[in-house]
Protein backbone atom coordinates (compact mmCIF):
# COMPACT_ATOMS: atom_id res chain seq x y z
CA UNK A 1 0.00 0.00 0.00
CA UNK A 2 1.18 3.72 -0.35
CA UNK A 3 -0.09 6.67 1.99
CA UNK A 4 -0.64 10.30 1.47
CA UNK A 5 -1.64 11.83 4.16
CA UNK A 6 -4.20 14.38 2.66
CA UNK A 7 -5.66 11.45 0.77
CA UNK A 8 -6.11 9.66 3.34
CA UNK A 9 -7.65 12.18 5.51
CA UNK A 10 -9.77 13.12 2.66
CA UNK A 11 -11.00 9.14 2.24
CA UNK A 12 -11.47 8.62 5.86
CA UNK A 13 -13.52 12.02 6.08
CA UNK A 14 -15.98 10.23 3.82
CA UNK A 15 -15.38 6.83 5.50
CA UNK A 16 -16.36 8.07 9.25
CA UNK A 17 -19.66 9.65 8.05
CA UNK A 18 -18.57 13.38 8.13
CA UNK A 19 -18.70 13.95 4.49
CA UNK A 20 -21.22 12.65 2.17
CA UNK A 21 -19.96 11.09 -1.51
CA UNK A 22 -22.15 10.91 -4.32
CA UNK A 23 -21.91 7.29 -6.04
CA UNK A 24 -18.89 8.06 -8.47
CA UNK A 25 -17.41 9.13 -5.93
CA UNK A 26 -17.83 6.39 -3.42
CA UNK A 27 -16.90 4.34 -7.03
CA UNK A 28 -13.66 6.52 -7.10
CA UNK A 29 -12.55 5.09 -3.14
CA UNK A 30 -13.25 1.40 -4.08
CA UNK A 31 -10.93 1.90 -7.27
CA UNK A 32 -8.59 3.92 -5.92
CA UNK A 33 -7.98 0.53 -3.20
CA UNK A 34 -8.30 -1.80 -5.67
CA UNK A 35 -6.40 -0.17 -8.49
CA UNK A 36 -4.14 2.32 -7.15
CA UNK A 37 -3.00 2.65 -3.07
CA UNK A 38 -1.89 -0.87 -3.51
CA UNK A 39 0.97 -0.59 -6.22
CA UNK A 40 4.39 -0.28 -5.32
CA UNK A 41 5.83 0.68 -8.81
CA UNK A 42 4.53 4.26 -7.82
CA UNK A 43 4.33 7.22 -5.42
CA UNK A 44 3.27 10.37 -4.14
CA UNK A 45 5.87 13.28 -4.03
CA UNK A 46 5.17 14.66 -0.92
CA UNK A 47 7.46 17.44 -0.78
CA UNK A 48 6.28 18.54 -4.48
CA UNK A 49 2.26 18.12 -2.54
CA UNK A 50 2.94 20.23 0.45
CA UNK A 51 5.19 22.42 -1.54
CA UNK A 52 1.81 23.33 -4.09
CA UNK A 53 -0.21 23.78 -1.24
CA UNK A 54 1.37 25.95 0.58
CA UNK A 55 2.13 28.04 -2.72
CA UNK A 56 -1.78 28.36 -3.33
CA UNK A 57 -2.42 28.96 0.23
CA UNK A 58 0.07 31.72 1.13
CA UNK A 59 -0.84 33.39 -2.50
CA UNK A 60 -4.32 32.44 -3.36
CA UNK A 61 -6.24 31.46 -0.38
CA UNK A 62 -7.12 28.63 2.02
CA UNK A 63 -7.45 25.20 0.53
CA UNK A 64 -10.05 22.75 1.17
CA UNK A 65 -9.33 19.08 2.16
CA UNK A 66 -10.99 17.78 -1.33
CA UNK A 67 -8.65 20.45 -2.99
CA UNK A 68 -5.45 18.85 -1.37
CA UNK A 69 -6.87 15.65 -2.01
CA UNK A 70 -6.76 16.33 -5.93
CA UNK A 71 -3.36 18.36 -6.05
CA UNK A 72 -2.06 14.55 -4.43
CA UNK A 73 -3.00 12.96 -7.47
CA UNK A 74 -1.70 15.99 -9.75
CA UNK A 75 1.97 14.86 -8.29
CA UNK A 76 1.72 11.14 -8.11
CA UNK A 77 4.71 9.28 -10.47
CA UNK A 78 6.18 6.68 -11.72
CA UNK A 79 9.30 4.81 -9.94
CA UNK A 80 11.11 3.69 -12.49
CA UNK A 81 11.31 7.25 -14.71
CA UNK A 82 9.40 10.16 -12.27
CA UNK A 83 6.62 10.63 -14.88
CA UNK A 84 2.98 11.22 -13.67
CA UNK A 85 1.02 8.30 -13.24
CA UNK A 86 -2.34 10.45 -14.03
CA UNK A 87 -1.36 12.69 -17.61
CA UNK A 88 -5.49 13.51 -17.87
CA UNK A 89 -7.26 15.38 -14.66
CA UNK A 90 -11.10 15.12 -14.91
CA UNK A 91 -12.45 17.91 -12.18
CA UNK A 92 -16.30 17.98 -12.53
CA UNK A 93 -18.59 19.19 -9.93
CA UNK A 94 -21.61 22.02 -9.67
CA UNK A 95 -20.91 25.45 -9.77
CA UNK A 96 -19.07 27.48 -7.68
CA UNK A 97 -16.89 24.42 -6.65
CA UNK A 98 -13.74 26.13 -6.58
CA UNK A 99 -12.52 24.94 -10.54
CA UNK A 100 -11.24 27.66 -11.66
CA UNK A 101 -9.22 28.52 -8.64
CA UNK A 102 -7.93 25.51 -7.79
CA UNK A 103 -6.69 25.43 -11.74
CA UNK A 104 -5.21 28.77 -11.13
CA UNK A 105 -3.23 27.58 -8.02
CA UNK A 106 -2.13 24.20 -9.35
CA UNK A 107 -0.84 25.79 -12.88
CA UNK A 108 0.67 28.82 -11.41
CA UNK A 109 2.78 26.35 -9.80
CA UNK A 110 3.71 24.15 -12.06
CA UNK A 111 5.24 27.57 -14.04
CA UNK A 112 7.34 27.74 -10.52
CA UNK A 113 11.18 26.68 -9.55
CA UNK A 114 9.69 24.19 -7.06
CA UNK A 115 7.79 22.21 -9.99
CA UNK A 116 11.49 22.32 -11.61
CA UNK A 117 11.19 22.09 -15.36
CA UNK A 118 12.30 24.90 -17.53
CA UNK A 119 9.61 26.02 -20.10
CA UNK A 120 6.71 24.25 -18.79
CA UNK A 121 4.63 26.14 -21.25
CA UNK A 122 0.57 25.68 -20.20
CA UNK A 123 -2.50 27.22 -22.37
CA UNK A 124 -5.78 27.38 -20.70
CA UNK A 125 -8.81 26.60 -22.97
CA UNK A 126 -12.44 27.51 -23.59
CA UNK A 127 -15.08 28.26 -26.22
CA UNK A 128 -15.07 31.94 -25.42
CA UNK A 129 -12.45 34.11 -24.36
CA UNK A 130 -13.87 35.57 -21.46
CA UNK A 131 -14.24 31.63 -19.59
CA UNK A 132 -10.61 31.35 -20.85
CA UNK A 133 -9.45 33.78 -18.97
CA UNK A 134 -10.78 33.15 -15.73
CA UNK A 135 -7.76 31.51 -14.45
CA UNK A 136 -5.17 33.52 -16.13
CA UNK A 137 -6.74 36.30 -14.79
CA UNK A 138 -6.77 35.09 -11.01
CA UNK A 139 -3.53 34.44 -11.70
CA UNK A 140 -2.50 38.15 -13.15
CA UNK A 141 -4.17 39.97 -10.48
CA UNK A 142 -2.97 37.43 -7.89
CA UNK A 143 0.92 38.69 -8.93
CA UNK A 144 -0.43 42.44 -9.60
CA UNK A 145 -1.13 42.57 -5.69
CA UNK A 146 2.12 40.82 -4.55
CA UNK A 147 5.27 42.82 -4.83
CA UNK A 148 7.04 39.22 -4.39
CA UNK A 149 5.43 37.45 -7.01
CA UNK A 150 6.24 40.37 -9.10
CA UNK A 151 10.27 39.70 -8.77
CA UNK A 152 9.06 36.04 -9.77
CA UNK A 153 6.71 36.82 -12.74
CA UNK A 154 6.22 38.98 -15.82
CA UNK A 155 3.01 39.04 -16.48
CA UNK A 156 0.52 40.82 -19.10
CA UNK A 157 -2.58 40.66 -19.91
CA UNK A 158 -2.03 38.08 -22.49
CA UNK A 159 1.05 36.14 -21.31
CA UNK A 160 2.73 35.10 -17.51
CA UNK A 161 6.20 33.79 -17.45
CA UNK A 162 8.01 32.55 -14.79
CA UNK A 163 11.92 34.49 -14.74
CA UNK A 164 13.28 31.16 -13.19
CA UNK A 165 12.01 28.61 -15.40
CA UNK A 166 10.44 30.57 -18.96
CA UNK A 167 7.23 29.14 -18.24
CA UNK A 168 4.67 30.67 -19.76
CA UNK A 169 0.87 30.34 -19.15
CA UNK A 170 -1.53 31.38 -22.28
CA UNK A 171 -5.37 31.82 -22.55
CA UNK A 172 -6.97 30.55 -25.80
CA UNK A 173 -9.67 30.43 -27.36
CA UNK A 174 -10.96 26.21 -28.79
CA UNK A 175 -11.53 27.54 -31.62
CA UNK A 176 -7.92 28.32 -31.85
CA UNK A 177 -5.47 31.01 -32.66
CA UNK A 178 -2.61 28.78 -33.13
CA UNK A 179 -2.20 25.11 -33.44
CA UNK A 180 1.09 24.81 -32.62
CA UNK A 181 2.24 28.10 -30.88
CA UNK A 182 3.40 26.49 -27.59
CA UNK A 183 5.24 23.43 -26.95
CA UNK A 184 2.92 23.08 -24.16
CA UNK A 185 3.65 21.10 -20.81
CA UNK A 186 0.23 21.38 -19.94
CA UNK A 187 -2.94 22.50 -21.36
CA UNK A 188 -6.17 23.03 -19.27
CA UNK A 189 -9.70 23.26 -21.07
CA UNK A 190 -12.63 24.91 -18.81
CA UNK A 191 -15.78 24.51 -19.53
CA UNK A 192 -15.89 21.01 -21.08
CA UNK A 193 -19.84 20.38 -21.31
CA UNK A 194 -19.46 23.56 -24.10
CA UNK A 195 -17.57 21.02 -26.44
CA UNK A 196 -19.39 19.58 -29.42
CA UNK A 197 -16.72 16.88 -30.72
CA UNK A 198 -12.92 15.92 -29.08
CA UNK A 199 -11.83 17.86 -32.13
CA UNK A 200 -10.81 21.18 -30.54
CA UNK A 201 -9.30 19.04 -27.53
CA UNK A 202 -6.75 17.26 -30.44
CA UNK A 203 -5.51 20.51 -31.59
CA UNK A 204 -4.37 21.81 -28.39
CA UNK A 205 -2.67 18.48 -26.75
CA UNK A 206 -1.13 17.73 -30.07
CA UNK A 207 1.65 20.01 -28.67
CA UNK A 208 2.04 18.01 -25.72
CA UNK A 209 4.59 15.60 -25.28
CA UNK A 210 7.80 17.56 -25.90
CA UNK A 211 8.33 18.26 -22.38
CA UNK A 212 8.61 15.95 -19.54
CA UNK A 213 5.90 14.96 -17.28
CA UNK A 214 2.28 16.22 -19.83
CA UNK A 215 -0.89 17.08 -18.05
CA UNK A 216 -3.79 17.80 -19.25
CA UNK A 217 -6.82 19.23 -16.88
CA UNK A 218 -10.49 19.04 -17.92
CA UNK A 219 -12.92 21.00 -15.65
CA UNK A 220 -16.38 21.81 -15.86
CA UNK A 221 -19.92 21.83 -14.77
CA UNK A 222 -22.40 19.62 -16.66
CA UNK A 223 -23.96 21.51 -19.59
CA UNK A 224 -27.25 20.92 -22.52
CA UNK A 225 -24.89 19.52 -25.40
CA UNK A 226 -25.48 15.98 -25.40
CA UNK A 227 -23.27 13.34 -27.50
CA UNK A 228 -20.28 15.60 -26.94
CA UNK A 229 -16.81 15.57 -25.99
CA UNK A 230 -18.16 15.24 -22.14
CA UNK A 231 -20.63 12.42 -22.49
CA UNK A 232 -17.38 10.65 -24.00
CA UNK A 233 -15.09 12.28 -20.99
CA UNK A 234 -17.93 10.58 -18.80
CA UNK A 235 -18.26 7.41 -20.32
CA UNK A 236 -14.69 7.29 -20.05
CA UNK A 237 -14.57 7.78 -16.25
CA UNK A 238 -17.26 5.37 -16.17
CA UNK A 239 -14.85 2.42 -17.46
CA UNK A 240 -11.95 3.64 -15.39
CA UNK A 241 -13.76 3.19 -12.11
CA UNK A 242 -15.44 0.29 -13.21
CA UNK A 243 -12.02 -1.33 -14.04
CA UNK A 244 -12.51 -2.01 -17.64
CA UNK A 245 -10.01 0.67 -18.95
CA UNK A 246 -6.36 1.25 -18.25
CA UNK A 247 -6.30 2.43 -14.70
CA UNK A 248 -4.38 5.48 -15.39
CA UNK A 249 -6.29 6.70 -18.58
CA UNK A 250 -8.01 9.53 -16.21
CA UNK A 251 -8.31 10.73 -12.50
CA UNK A 252 -11.98 11.32 -12.64
CA UNK A 253 -13.35 13.41 -9.41
CA UNK A 254 -17.40 13.67 -10.11
CA UNK A 255 -19.84 15.23 -8.20
CA UNK A 256 -23.35 15.57 -8.52
CA UNK A 257 -26.88 14.38 -7.22
CA UNK A 258 -27.70 10.64 -7.13
CA UNK A 259 -31.19 11.49 -8.21
CA UNK A 260 -33.45 14.40 -8.65
CA UNK A 261 -35.20 13.93 -5.56
CA UNK A 262 -32.18 14.62 -3.17
CA UNK A 263 -32.65 18.42 -4.11
CA UNK A 264 -35.42 18.71 -1.98
CA UNK A 265 -33.15 18.20 1.13
CA UNK A 266 -29.97 20.80 1.28
CA UNK A 267 -28.12 18.16 2.97
CA UNK A 268 -27.43 16.54 0.30
CA UNK A 269 -25.88 19.25 -2.16
CA UNK A 270 -22.37 18.73 -1.26
CA UNK A 271 -22.93 15.05 -3.22
CA UNK A 272 -22.84 17.73 -6.20
CA UNK A 273 -20.67 20.29 -4.52
CA UNK A 274 -17.89 19.23 -2.64
CA UNK A 275 -17.08 23.16 -1.31
CA UNK A 276 -20.35 22.52 0.89
CA UNK A 277 -18.48 19.46 3.03
CA UNK A 278 -19.14 20.58 6.57
CA UNK A 279 -17.94 22.37 8.15
CA UNK A 280 -18.23 25.46 5.86
CA UNK A 281 -15.35 27.86 5.11
CA UNK A 282 -16.50 31.64 4.65
CA UNK A 283 -16.89 31.30 0.87
CA UNK A 284 -18.61 27.98 1.44
CA UNK A 285 -21.21 30.03 3.69
CA UNK A 286 -21.95 32.76 1.08
CA UNK A 287 -22.23 30.17 -1.64
CA UNK A 288 -24.80 28.37 0.21
CA UNK A 289 -27.19 31.26 0.99
CA UNK A 290 -26.99 31.94 -2.73
CA UNK A 291 -27.65 28.41 -4.22
CA UNK A 292 -30.90 28.43 -1.39
CA UNK A 293 -32.25 31.56 -2.74
CA UNK A 294 -31.86 30.30 -6.08
CA UNK A 295 -33.71 27.23 -5.09
CA UNK A 296 -36.34 29.13 -3.18
CA UNK A 297 -36.92 31.15 -6.14
CA UNK A 298 -37.79 28.15 -8.44
CA UNK A 299 -41.45 27.51 -6.10
CA UNK A 300 -42.35 31.26 -7.94
CA UNK A 301 -39.74 30.45 -10.98
CA UNK A 302 -39.87 27.11 -11.86
CA UNK A 303 -39.08 27.22 -15.49
CA UNK A 304 -35.52 27.48 -13.84
CA UNK A 305 -35.36 24.28 -12.75
CA UNK A 306 -33.71 22.45 -15.29
CA UNK A 307 -30.85 25.22 -14.80
CA UNK A 308 -30.57 24.84 -11.16
CA UNK A 309 -30.30 21.37 -11.54
CA UNK A 310 -27.83 21.17 -14.41
CA UNK A 311 -25.35 23.54 -13.43
CA UNK A 312 -25.87 23.61 -9.31
CA UNK A 313 -26.42 19.80 -8.73
CA UNK A 314 -24.44 18.97 -11.92
CA UNK A 315 -27.26 16.77 -12.68
CA UNK A 316 -28.85 17.37 -15.96
CA UNK A 317 -32.55 16.92 -15.86
CA UNK A 318 -35.64 16.48 -18.77
CA UNK A 319 -38.36 18.28 -18.26
CA UNK A 320 -41.47 15.71 -19.63
CA UNK A 321 -43.16 17.89 -20.67
CA UNK A 322 -41.13 19.41 -22.75
CA UNK A 323 -38.96 16.46 -23.99
CA UNK A 324 -40.03 13.21 -26.08
CA UNK A 325 -37.76 10.64 -23.22
CA UNK A 326 -34.93 11.30 -20.81
CA UNK A 327 -31.20 11.13 -21.72
CA UNK A 328 -31.14 7.67 -20.72
CA UNK A 329 -34.21 6.72 -22.72
CA UNK A 330 -32.98 7.96 -25.64
CA UNK A 331 -29.33 6.67 -25.49
CA UNK A 332 -31.30 3.20 -24.64
CA UNK A 333 -32.26 3.35 -28.42
CA UNK A 334 -28.78 2.39 -29.40
CA UNK A 335 -29.30 -1.00 -29.40
CA UNK A 336 -28.04 -3.39 -33.20
CA UNK A 337 -30.40 -3.99 -35.57
CA UNK A 338 -32.21 -7.76 -35.44
CA UNK A 339 -32.05 -9.19 -38.74
CA UNK A 340 -34.02 -7.06 -40.70
CA UNK A 341 -33.71 -8.69 -44.47
CA UNK A 342 -36.99 -9.43 -46.30
CA UNK A 343 -39.59 -7.72 -43.19
CA UNK A 344 -42.37 -6.01 -44.01
CA UNK A 345 -41.91 -2.17 -42.98
CA UNK A 346 -43.88 1.68 -43.57
CA UNK A 347 -42.05 3.52 -45.27
CA UNK A 348 -42.01 6.78 -43.91
CA UNK A 349 -40.83 10.57 -44.60
CA UNK A 350 -40.52 14.25 -43.51
CA UNK A 351 -39.90 16.55 -46.39
CA UNK A 352 -41.79 19.93 -45.20
CA UNK A 353 -38.82 21.94 -46.97
CA UNK A 354 -36.69 21.53 -50.36
CA UNK A 355 -34.11 23.86 -49.12
CA UNK A 356 -32.69 22.17 -46.04
CA UNK A 357 -33.14 18.59 -44.23
CA UNK A 358 -35.33 15.42 -45.22
CA UNK A 359 -35.57 12.31 -43.72
CA UNK A 360 -36.57 9.03 -45.01
CA UNK A 361 -37.33 6.03 -42.71
CA UNK A 362 -37.98 2.18 -42.77
CA UNK A 363 -40.44 1.47 -39.36
CA UNK A 364 -40.38 -2.10 -38.52
CA UNK A 365 -42.32 -3.86 -35.65
CA UNK A 366 -41.25 -6.88 -34.30
CA UNK A 367 -43.81 -7.99 -30.97
CA UNK A 368 -43.13 -4.88 -28.71
CA UNK A 369 -39.55 -3.21 -30.39
CA UNK A 370 -40.41 -0.32 -32.61
CA UNK A 371 -37.34 -0.58 -34.95
CA UNK A 372 -36.23 2.90 -36.99
CA UNK A 373 -33.91 3.27 -39.87
CA UNK A 374 -33.15 5.75 -40.88
CA UNK A 375 -30.93 8.21 -43.77
CA UNK A 376 -31.32 12.11 -44.56
CA UNK A 377 -30.39 14.50 -46.85
CA UNK A 378 -28.76 18.16 -46.26
CA UNK A 379 -28.55 20.57 -48.78
CA UNK A 380 -25.19 21.88 -48.92
CA UNK A 381 -25.95 25.64 -48.63
CA UNK A 382 -27.93 25.19 -45.54
CA UNK A 383 -25.37 23.15 -44.02
CA UNK A 384 -22.68 25.58 -44.78
CA UNK A 385 -24.36 28.60 -43.29
CA UNK A 386 -25.93 27.00 -40.01
CA UNK A 387 -23.43 24.46 -39.16
CA UNK A 388 -20.41 25.60 -41.02
CA UNK A 389 -19.98 22.19 -42.87
CA UNK A 390 -17.52 23.20 -45.58
CA UNK A 391 -15.18 25.52 -43.12
CA UNK A 392 -11.47 23.87 -43.29
CA UNK A 393 -10.77 22.46 -39.72
CA UNK A 394 -7.68 25.08 -39.09
CA UNK A 395 -10.59 28.25 -39.06
CA UNK A 396 -11.65 29.83 -36.57
CA UNK A 397 -15.43 28.82 -36.73
CA UNK A 398 -16.21 25.13 -37.27
CA UNK A 399 -19.09 23.08 -37.63
CA UNK A 400 -21.85 24.03 -34.51
CA UNK A 401 -24.36 22.57 -33.28
CA UNK A 402 -24.35 19.67 -35.48
CA UNK A 403 -21.48 17.36 -36.69
CA UNK A 404 -22.83 16.95 -40.49
CA UNK A 405 -19.49 15.78 -41.69
CA UNK A 406 -19.13 13.07 -38.83
CA UNK A 407 -22.52 11.75 -39.73
CA UNK A 408 -21.53 12.06 -43.56
CA UNK A 409 -18.50 9.37 -43.06
CA UNK A 410 -21.54 7.57 -40.93
CA UNK A 411 -23.59 7.38 -44.03
CA UNK A 412 -26.15 8.44 -42.27
CA UNK A 413 -27.08 11.21 -44.02
CA UNK A 414 -26.54 12.87 -47.70
CA UNK A 415 -25.56 15.99 -48.48
CA UNK A 416 -26.29 17.32 -51.89
CA UNK A 417 -24.65 20.30 -53.61
CA UNK A 418 -27.90 21.72 -55.11
CA UNK A 419 -29.98 24.95 -55.40
CA UNK A 420 -32.84 23.08 -54.43
CA UNK A 421 -33.34 19.91 -52.99
CA UNK A 422 -34.03 17.01 -55.96
CA UNK A 423 -36.91 14.49 -54.68
CA UNK A 424 -35.16 11.76 -56.52
CA UNK A 425 -32.49 11.15 -54.02
CA UNK A 426 -35.90 10.03 -52.13
CA UNK A 427 -37.26 8.43 -54.38
CA UNK A 428 -34.75 6.64 -55.44
CA UNK A 429 -33.53 5.71 -51.77
CA UNK A 430 -36.74 3.73 -51.08
CA UNK A 431 -36.62 2.08 -54.60
CA UNK A 432 -33.26 0.52 -53.30
CA UNK A 433 -35.06 -0.31 -49.94
CA UNK A 434 -37.27 -2.26 -51.29
CA UNK A 435 -34.55 -4.66 -52.81
CA UNK A 436 -34.04 -5.67 -49.00
CA UNK A 437 -37.08 -5.25 -47.17
CA UNK A 438 -40.50 -5.84 -48.00
CA UNK A 439 -41.66 -1.76 -48.26
CA UNK A 440 -44.58 -1.14 -49.97
CA UNK A 441 -46.41 1.94 -48.54
CA UNK A 442 -45.25 5.08 -47.70
CA UNK A 443 -46.62 7.64 -45.73
CA UNK A 444 -46.03 11.10 -45.04
CA UNK A 445 -47.77 14.51 -44.10
CA UNK A 446 -49.25 17.08 -46.97
CA UNK A 447 -46.56 19.21 -47.12
CA UNK A 448 -44.98 18.44 -50.72
CA UNK A 449 -46.60 15.47 -51.43
CA UNK A 450 -48.93 17.11 -54.49
CA UNK A 451 -45.39 16.89 -56.19
CA UNK A 452 -43.76 13.32 -54.80
CA UNK A 453 -47.52 11.31 -54.95
CA UNK A 454 -46.97 10.87 -58.28
CA UNK A 455 -43.25 9.75 -58.50
CA UNK A 456 -43.92 6.98 -55.84
CA UNK A 457 -47.01 5.74 -57.69
CA UNK A 458 -44.73 6.11 -60.80
CA UNK A 459 -42.26 3.48 -59.28
CA UNK A 460 -44.95 1.63 -57.61
CA UNK A 461 -45.99 2.56 -54.07
CA UNK A 462 -49.10 2.92 -52.49
CA UNK A 463 -48.67 6.83 -51.01
CA UNK A 464 -50.81 7.40 -47.49
CA UNK A 465 -51.16 11.51 -46.76
CA UNK A 466 -51.75 12.20 -43.41
CA UNK A 467 -53.81 15.53 -43.95
CA UNK A 468 -53.85 16.91 -40.13
CA UNK A 469 -50.19 15.81 -38.79
CA UNK A 470 -50.73 17.78 -35.75
CA UNK A 471 -53.60 15.61 -34.62
CA UNK A 472 -51.34 12.12 -34.96
CA UNK A 473 -49.13 14.03 -32.61
CA UNK A 474 -51.56 13.83 -29.95
CA UNK A 475 -52.62 9.77 -31.11
CA UNK A 476 -49.45 8.35 -30.88
CA UNK A 477 -47.76 10.34 -28.06
CA UNK A 478 -48.52 7.80 -25.61
CA UNK A 479 -47.21 5.16 -27.52
CA UNK A 480 -43.90 6.91 -28.72
CA UNK A 481 -43.39 7.68 -24.66
CA UNK A 482 -44.03 4.05 -23.98
CA UNK A 483 -41.99 3.05 -26.17
CA UNK A 484 -38.76 4.81 -24.96
CA UNK A 485 -39.69 4.18 -21.07
CA UNK A 486 -39.59 1.04 -21.47
CA UNK A 487 -36.91 0.39 -24.22
CA UNK A 488 -38.86 -0.94 -27.17
CA UNK A 489 -37.58 1.87 -29.29
CA UNK A 490 -33.95 0.60 -31.37
CA UNK A 491 -32.31 3.28 -33.42
CA UNK A 492 -29.12 1.22 -33.90
CA UNK A 493 -25.79 3.34 -33.62
CA UNK A 494 -27.42 6.62 -34.75
CA UNK A 495 -26.41 9.69 -33.57
CA UNK A 496 -28.05 11.82 -35.90
CA UNK A 497 -31.54 9.76 -34.85
CA UNK A 498 -30.96 10.65 -31.37
CA UNK A 499 -30.15 14.11 -31.95
CA UNK A 500 -33.33 14.38 -34.18
CA UNK A 501 -35.18 13.20 -31.20
CA UNK A 502 -33.22 15.38 -28.16
CA UNK A 503 -34.40 18.29 -30.33
CA UNK A 504 -38.25 17.84 -29.84
CA UNK A 505 -40.32 19.93 -27.92
CA UNK A 506 -43.49 18.36 -26.42
CA UNK A 507 -46.35 21.15 -25.94
CA UNK A 508 -48.90 20.01 -23.95
CA UNK A 509 -52.69 21.70 -25.12
CA UNK A 510 -55.49 22.75 -22.72
CA UNK A 511 -57.42 20.08 -23.51
CA UNK A 512 -54.54 17.35 -22.38
CA UNK A 513 -53.64 16.44 -26.12
CA UNK A 514 -49.72 16.70 -26.99
CA UNK A 515 -48.35 17.96 -29.99
CA UNK A 516 -44.56 17.86 -31.20
CA UNK A 517 -42.79 20.82 -32.12
CA UNK A 518 -38.95 22.11 -32.16
CA UNK A 519 -36.92 23.32 -28.97
CA UNK A 520 -35.38 25.76 -31.97
CA UNK A 521 -36.65 26.46 -35.05
CA UNK A 522 -33.62 26.74 -37.26
CA UNK A 523 -31.04 24.48 -36.58
CA UNK A 524 -32.15 21.98 -34.03
CA UNK A 525 -33.95 19.87 -36.98
CA UNK A 526 -36.67 16.92 -35.88
CA UNK A 527 -36.90 15.39 -39.13
CA UNK A 528 -35.98 12.22 -38.24
CA UNK A 529 -38.39 12.35 -35.50
CA UNK A 530 -41.05 13.39 -37.33
CA UNK A 531 -40.87 10.92 -40.07
CA UNK A 532 -41.17 8.12 -37.49
CA UNK A 533 -44.37 9.26 -36.33
CA UNK A 534 -45.58 9.29 -39.96
CA UNK A 535 -44.96 5.55 -39.74
CA UNK A 536 -46.61 4.52 -36.51
CA UNK A 537 -49.96 6.12 -38.77
CA UNK A 538 -49.91 2.56 -40.46
CA UNK A 539 -47.38 0.34 -38.03
CA UNK A 540 -49.96 -1.45 -37.08
CA UNK A 541 -50.75 -2.37 -40.44
CA UNK A 542 -47.50 -4.74 -41.12
CA UNK A 543 -47.40 -8.11 -39.77
CA UNK A 544 -44.97 -9.88 -37.42
CA UNK A 545 -43.46 -12.17 -40.40
CA UNK A 546 -40.54 -12.13 -42.64
CA UNK A 547 -41.58 -12.26 -46.26
CA UNK A 548 -39.11 -14.31 -47.85
CA UNK A 549 -39.17 -16.99 -45.35
CA UNK A 550 -43.27 -17.16 -46.31
CA UNK A 551 -42.13 -17.82 -50.20
CA UNK A 552 -39.78 -20.24 -48.95
CA UNK A 553 -43.07 -22.16 -47.32
CA UNK A 554 -45.02 -20.93 -49.84
CA UNK A 555 -42.14 -22.98 -52.59
CA UNK A 556 -42.62 -26.06 -50.76
CA UNK A 557 -45.85 -26.27 -51.19
CA UNK A 558 -47.28 -28.60 -54.04
CA UNK A 559 -50.60 -27.49 -55.82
Amino acid sequence: MIYQKYVDFYIQQYKTGEIKFNKERIELVEYLEKYILIRDDIYFNDKMIDDCISYGEKWFFPLNPFQKFLIAFVFLFFKKNNRPFYRKHFWFFGRGGGKNGLLSVVLNFLQTELHGIREYHISIVANSEDQAKTSFEEIYNTVKRNKTLQKAFEYGKTVITSKKTDSKIKFRTSNGDTKDGLRDGAVAFDEVHRYESNKDVKVHISGLGKKPNPREFYTGTDGYVREGFLDSLKEKAKRVLNGTSRPNALFPFMCSLDSEDQVNDSDNWELANPMLHKPLSDYAEGLLETILEEYDDLEEDPANREEFMTKRMNLPVVDLERSVASREEIMATNRPFPELEGREAIGCLDYASLRDFAACGLLFKQKEDYIFKTHSFVRKNFADIYYGYSRKATEERKERFAPIREWEKKGLLTVLDEPSMDPKHIIDWFVEMRYLYGVNKIVADNFRMDLLKPMFEAEGFEVVIIRNPRAIDSLFAPRIENAFANNHMIFDDNPLMRWYTNNVLVKTKPDGNKEYSKKEHVRRKTDGFKALVAGMYCIDEIENINIEDAFDVLDEIEF
